[in-house]
């Protein structure tokens, strides 16, 4: 976690999830479940409290996301696609 608030020193008060693995969401659990505060906004694409226990109130929120700007998802997974030669067809 320490190494996310180095890499985005402007994030501010807000903790990013930035994974899902045992190691990554073991450091979410136990830093959520460490800070002080008064409750929890949840604004992943998952549900935490599905996969980590939070010992705090919380409540979770939904959000439209809308691409502005290049490039954009398309493009990425075009080049991603184009980059490791994948077709979609089967071998």
């Amino acid at each position: 976690m320490s190494e996310t608030f180095r890499l985005y020193p402007n994030i501010g008060i807000l903790l990013p999830a930035m994974g899902y693995g045992d190691e990554q969401l073991h450091d979410l659990e136990k830093t959520i479940n460490n800070t002080k505060c008064d409750s929890v906004i949840i604004a992943t694409p998952i549900d935490l409290n599905r996969i980590i226990k939070i010992k705090k109130p919380n409540t979770r929120v939904y959000y439209d996301l809308q691409e502005i700007g290049d490039p954009n998802l398309t493009q990425v997974l075009d080049e991603f696609v184009k980059k490791h030669k994948l077709t979609g067809k089967k071998k």
